[in-house]
């Protein structure tokens, strides 16, 4: 029923890891297929991913581009758009399940969540719930699970370096939203590197510039040198 498609570049690290809770969603028969889509990894991403069975696509590098080729390879009548370093909660079976069987042609993701249980994650983590609650703008690290039907008419990610995840939400549109009550758990490591604070207030400056007309292409190197 459910195509994941997972974006990739030397993830070698994290994917076993957003791979584990899969499994549960194959024994449930509620995922029928697991797309990894590479961007050019140098790492030994592609030998992890095709060990356990995973389809492997290969695309241009970019987010943006990568979920294309991920959903055009897709067979399900669900898709759930992934990060290689987000792991989503073992509830997240029952979560998806209940949305998929509502019957209602909306889009839905997960609560955030850092793999980080100190005061600064939870801090950060408080200011994502608010605003997905008030402006309804996920991000992609919270996984975005959408039928076929709907993702094919709104004519699906657009080939964007950065922000193809807001432009995306934008367009499904605060009424055919949900929020699932399942966690999807974000790897901290950049946080822990550049500090909570400041990384925070990076992106969220990142998106104030893509609201304001700003290019994605720049804002991408902005995003990459952390500044």
């Amino acid at each position: 029923m459910i195509s994941v498609v997972i974006p990739t570049l030397n993830a070698a690290k994290s994917l076993p890891h957003a791979l584990s809770p899969l499994i549960g969603g194959v024994i449930a028969d509620l995922v029928k297929q697991v797309i990894v889509v590479d961007g050019g990894s140098t790492d030994e991403t592609l030998a992890l991913a095709d060990a356990v069975g995973c389809e492997i696509v290969h695309s241009l590098r970019g987010r943006g581009p990568q979920l294309m080729a991920g959903a055009a390879a897709a067979t399900g009548s669900w898709l759930l758009f992934l990060h290689a370093d987000t792991v989503l909660a073992e509830d997240w079976i029952s979560e998806a399940q209940r949305h998929v069987r509502s019957g209602k042609e909306r889009a839905a993701a997960f609560r955030f969540a850092f793999d980080d249980d100190g005061l600064a994650a939870r801090h950060a983590a408080f200011w994502v719930d608010l605003r997905c609650v008030l402006f309804k703008l996920p991000y992609g690290d919270q996984g975005l699970l959408i039928s076929r039907k709907l993702y094919d008419a709104l004519g699906g990610f657009r080939p964007l370096p950065l922000m193809e995840d807001v432009d995306f939400v934008r367009r499904i549109g605060r009424a055919r939203l949900s929020l699932l009550r399942a966690k999807a758990f974000t790897s901290a490591e950049k946080y822990r590197r550049d500090g909570y604070m400041r990384r925070s207030l990076h992106n969220l400056f990142l998106l104030a510039r893509y609201l304001t007309g700003a290019d994605p292409a720049d804002l991408e190197k902005a995003y990459a040198r952390g500044g």
